[in-house]
């Protein structure tokens, strides 16, 4: 297992609470940016077993969590858009007079812990990546392989005007995959962090 690297720069906002309620756009990448997940045909995503995989997990995260509702999204040879808008939370009142209470009861502090913030796009996106993997992993019989690079990438969605320019972004991405900057030909030259559809 790869040990974190604790000089890497992180590209998260600084104080940002990727908790809150809100619309966020995100990008995964497969590991090595390696087309994992199907192919383009006839500017079609064909996904086979494994993306059909990635694709049921998407979706099984708006299931099992109540406070966050999935918008356009799209899995492709070797990466996945999607949007992902966290609800305001009616039960955070009763969370925090919970947890108020329990401190009270504390007998020794404690470290803080490691990892994504509960309910946050990192904990949400970790435990997507997590099973999909496991059930990639499964299938194909390759116990603790990578399916996803470390990281991702992530934009908060400010307004309606911006809303609608990644949603054809999104919609359009399998027609655009001959000239998409993670197309196996074309990602030598060209920035993953680059974002067209800000215009």
């Amino acid at each position: 297992m790869a040990t974190m690297d604790p000089d890497r720069r992180s590209i998260r906002l600084k104080g940002y609470d990727y908790s809150g309620h809100g619309a966020y756009f995100v990008t995964l990448c497969a590991h090595r940016r390696r087309c994992f997940f199907g192919t383009i045909m006839e500017e079609t995503v064909r996904l086979n077993a494994i993306g059909q995989i990635v694709q049921e997990e998407w979706l099984r995260t708006a299931e099992i969590r109540s406070s966050i509702v999935l918008s356009d999204f799209v899995v492709m040879p070797n990466h996945l858009h999607g949007i992902i808008v966290i609800m305001p939370d009616t039960r955070a009142t009763h969370r925090v007079a919970f947890e108020a209470e329990r401190a009270t009861h504390r007998v020794a502090p404690t470290q803080r812990p490691k990892g994504p913030a509960a309910d946050s796009i990192g904990a949400i996106l970790t435990q997507f990546k997590s099973m999909a993997t496991k059930r990639a992993n499964a299938l194909n019989g390759t116990p603790g392989a990578d399916l996803w690079q470390r990281n991702y990438y992530e934009h908060i969605i400010r307004d309606e005007d911006q809303l609608g320019r990644i949603r054809e972004y999104i919609v359009n991405n399998p027609r655009q995959w001959a000239m998409d900057r993670d197309h196996p030909d074309r990602r030598q030259s060209h920035s993953s962090m680059d974002t067209p559809w800000l215009g």
